[in-house]
């Protein structure tokens, strides 16, 4: 979910997800403009002609322009999406419908703690793919901070750079409830479909279970359980 300037949209886009059977509801929250996206801008990488937003023709805002791509610097009014969200903006969106509200883009525990007061169900740990701020935190080093401050108030989930099944036992043992796979699931898909985001994912669950093996642990709760104590025997010198 974005917000968008005109509320009306998000609010439709809220029905529809309830009506669709949808079970929770994403809050990109790091986004209120578009990051110079440098890699774009020199690719000159754009959306074809002909294109449109499907879920929004029923509000004539199909053509709105698309994000991030070559017009990642142009901040103007065009820009279709709310860029002044505040923590009123997620008790408004919780407002609307059963639905639990997860915020995504939560890198400091102030914010993490912010968005427990404001009623978010969890918090997903991300930095938007490294591809908004330049120099952010990477969100293995933010973690451990978010989980002290949420207090098992709120699921707290992470994303960014999770390649490999090691990936998954180093956040779960720094306290994450799970972790969230982007780049990959989209490489899979453009190699092979249905079938390639289907063996992504196999992936990930056969290096984790090896892993897991080599590592000495016989279940996910006990990496939870152990904690950043459990890392031991795939970092060197790691510090939390």
């Amino acid at each position: 979910v974005y917000v968008h300037r005109d509320r009306r949209i998000t609010e439709d886009m809220v029905r529809r997800a309830v009506a669709a059977g949808y079970e929770a509801l994403v809050l990109t929250a790091d986004t209120p403009i578009v990051g110079a996206r440098e890699r774009d801008l020199r690719r000159g990488f754009g959306m074809p002609t002909g294109l449109d937003y499907a879920n929004f023709r029923t509000h004539d805002a199909a053509e709105m322009p698309v994000r991030g791509l070559a017009h990642s610097l142009d901040h103007d009014a065009h820009d279709p999406f709310e860029p002044g969200l505040t923590w009123a903006d997620v008790r408004w969106l919780r407002g609307l419908s059963d639905l639990p509200v997860i915020v995504k883009g939560v890198a400091h525990p102030d914010d993490a703690e912010a968005a427990v007061e404001a009623g978010a169900a969890g918090v997903i740990v991300s930095n938007h793919g490294g591809r908004q701020l330049d120099t952010a935190i990477p969100t293995i080093e933010s973690l451990p901070d978010v989980v002290a401050a949420v207090q098992g108030q709120a699921e707290v989930l992470m994303d960014g750079g999770v390649r490999r099944g090691t990936d998954v036992i180093k956040a779960l043992a720094l306290g994450a409830s799970a972790v969230l796979v982007g780049r990959p699931i989209l490489w899979g898909l453009a190699v092979g479909g249905e079938d390639g985001v289907r063996a992504v994912l196999e992936i990930y669950r056969r290096e984790l279970d090896s892993d897991m093996a080599l590592a000495g642990f016989r279940s996910i709760e006990e990496i939870r359980t152990l904690g950043p104590s459990s890392l031991a025997p795939l970092v060197r010198g790691h510090a939390t």
